[in-house]
């Protein structure tokens, strides 16, 4: 796609502006000026980026155009104050993602703590894309993650071992389910899965689905990681859902649902705290410290 910086910040000015004469204000162009460069654009691209209805209005092409431009504006506005930060010798920040992770109840006294041992750093909570905060600390887009998938580069980082946290099924009160001990792979056998998007097992590669070895459920739903709107489902009688008990268990009054165990040993995930290797700045190896005495200690999360 023939797009460049230019393009994109154009893009974005006539979006926010809604006419070319106020967006060539705040680029410090002339309208003709910007007014050709958005001809050229859309003949490039073959087709209108904006309705004309006496403002301009990005259209379907626009708006979609107008997400990136967003994304890769943001990211280098964020460079370029890091950079800057580096280069005057003020890189006193934190950027911290966790994987998989749909509430933080745990992170306010992580952060309080911090904030009392180092005041003047910066701590913030990243995305990072797909769900896969490895690569995104091996491109120094991350310094902290907690995680708890396997990656094909795991061994390139360094893992520090936190907690483990019970995988239950999570079924209306007056389900079969409700009142087993546990389930077996039998039991999912042609059960109707409501799960996070993150387990569609279109994704290349897909993740391993959170149900025991040899099940074969007869439909897996997918939904946004939305905790509020899985357990919708399942309240409503959609289907049934695996989360970890300490997500759970908040909703289990509320929602007239029941918690239930998968296996005779619990089905468990281990979590850890992934840092790049080789020595860390001190703000970094304080907040590890932080949250490593938060998530070590019994019932953290």
């Amino acid at each position: 796609m023939d797009v460049d910086l230019r393009d994109l910040e154009l893009l974005a000015a006539t979006a926010e502006a809604g006419s070319l004469t106020a967006a060539a204000e705040r680029l410090y162009v002339s309208q003709p000026a910007l007014s050709q460069r958005l001809t050229r654009l859309e003949a490039r691209l073959g087709m209108t980026l904006f309705d004309r209805k006496g403002r301009l209005v990005p259209n379907a092409a626009g708006r979609r155009l107008l997400v990136a431009a967003h994304h890769v504006l943001g990211e280098l506005d964020s460079a370029a104050r890091d950079l800057r930060e580096i280069r005057d010798g003020r890189d006193r920040r934190v950027r911290f993602t966790a994987q998989c992770s749909t509430t933080f109840p745990w992170l306010p006294p992580v952060l309080r703590a911090f904030r009392e041992r180092a005041p003047d750093i910066d701590v913030r909570i990243e995305t990072v894309a797909d769900d896969a905060p490895i690569p995104a600390l091996l491109a120094d887009l991350v310094d902290v993650a907690l995680v708890t998938k396997p990656d094909l580069q795991m061994d390139r980082v360094s893992l520090t071992r936190l907690f483990e946290d019970e995988m239950v099924a999570v079924v209306p009160a007056g389900h079969p389910w409700a009142s087993r001990a546990h389930l077996t792979a039998r039991d999912f056998d042609g059960a109707d899965l409501v799960l996070y998007d993150f387990y569609d097992q279109k994704r290349i590669p897909s993740m391993p689905l959170p149900i025991p070895v040899g099940a074969r459920p007869a439909r897996i739903t997918t939904m946004p990681v939305v905790t509020d709107l899985v357990i919708e489902m399942v309240a409503g009688g959609q289907g049934v859902t695996v989360l970890p008990n300490w997500v759970a268990a908040p909703y289990a009054a509320s929602h007239g649902l029941a918690l239930v165990g998968i296996g005779a040993q619990p089905l468990t995930r281990t979590w850890f705290c992934a840092t790049r290797t080789g020595p860390r700045p001190p703000h970094l190896e304080a907040f590890v410290e932080e949250l490593t005495a938060r998530l070590t200690t019994p019932h953290s999360v």
